[in-house]
């Protein structure tokens, strides 16, 4: 009988029926819209982080993926608090930093253990949700920078796993020039048994890539999904029908047994229209992923 790892790896030469058993993905949100949305009033989310569960519960939302500063030192108890009063569960929470450089590394790993330290406190905590940072202006890092890159994300993967938390690594468009040059080295040099992946899936259309091609590539690692799409180009401001073919997504998930997260991360462009507010938007996107992916939030 094939291990669950061996069978997702021949999925991409060897399509099963939809429906397989084990298919049981989460669906979940990503706050990162609402640091734009605020920001567009010359707020601060800071301020606001009630209004932020209370909004994402109104849309119909249970499960989140907060970023790291809603665990700041000063904020996590309330933090806590206020997930527990709204009946809400944050398993995953979104860290970055340099991982390229010796000394970057190093305070990355320590800052990222402590964020993980804080959650754990107080509540449960299954994954961080980390990307390494790019270079400035997004140059591509050499092969000793992507060697040291991928030696500290199993560093951080082994020191998270002491407190019971996994690591997963996120990308954005920087990771995909170069036929996803950097992508490519992560996954081939990070150990699959610590470092599992979050495919964010426009990012990866974003920067020239195929998402089936990766998503296929991620299988046998893949944790998580950053659900988001676009029109002519342009970020919508609901997740919805799109550049991105969903559809083929889900169809493969299925096949797959998929049992992580897909996380529903709005984000707007410059040129992003907006005629409905954040709210509604966010319902609208809960019903679209519910019905794609045949599963309730």
């Amino acid at each position: 009988m094939l291990r669950r790892r061996e069978f997702l790896a021949t999925l991409s030469c060897a399509p099963l029926a939809a429906g397989a058993a084990g298919y049981e993905p989460v669906i979940a949100a990503q706050a990162y819209i609402f640091s734009q949305v605020y920001a567009m009033h010359g707020q601060k989310i800071d301020d606001h982080f009630s209004e932020v569960f209370e909004t994402l519960k109104e849309a119909g939302f249970h499960t989140l993926e907060l970023v790291s500063q809603f665990f700041a030192p000063d904020v996590v108890t309330n933090t806590a608090q206020t997930l527990m009063l709204s009946r809400m569960k944050c398993p995953v929470v979104y860290n970055g930093g340099v991982m390229h450089t010796a000394d970057g590394a190093k305070q990355t790993i320590q800052e990222t253990v402590a964020l993980a330290k804080r959650v754990k406190a107080v509540g449960p905590l299954e994954l961080i949700n980390f990307n390494a940072n790019p270079k400035p202006n997004k140059e591509p890092k050499t092969d000793a920078e992507l060697a040291l890159q991928a030696e500290s994300l199993n560093r951080l993967a082994k020191d998270l796993k002491k407190t019971g938390v996994r690591l997963m690594l996120h990308q954005h468009d920087a990771e995909m020039a170069q036929d996803a040059r950097e992508w490519r080295h992560m996954l081939k040099n990070t150990d699959p048994k610590l470092v599992e992946i979050c495919l964010d899936v426009h990012w990866v259309l974003r920067g020239g890539q195929d998402p089936m091609t990766l998503l296929k590539e991620a299988a046998p690692r893949l944790a998580a999904l950053h659900l988001r799409n676009s029109q002519k180009g342009v970020w919508t401001e609901a997740f919805g029908e799109g550049e991105v073919d969903y559809t083929a997504v889900a169809a493969f998930l299925k096949q797959g047994a998929f049992h992580g997260y897909l996380v529903v991360e709005l984000a707007y462009d410059k040129e992003t229209q907006m005629t409905k507010s954040l709210e509604v938007n966010l319902k609208s996107s809960r019903e679209y992923a519910e019905k794609v992916f045949e599963v309730k939030a």
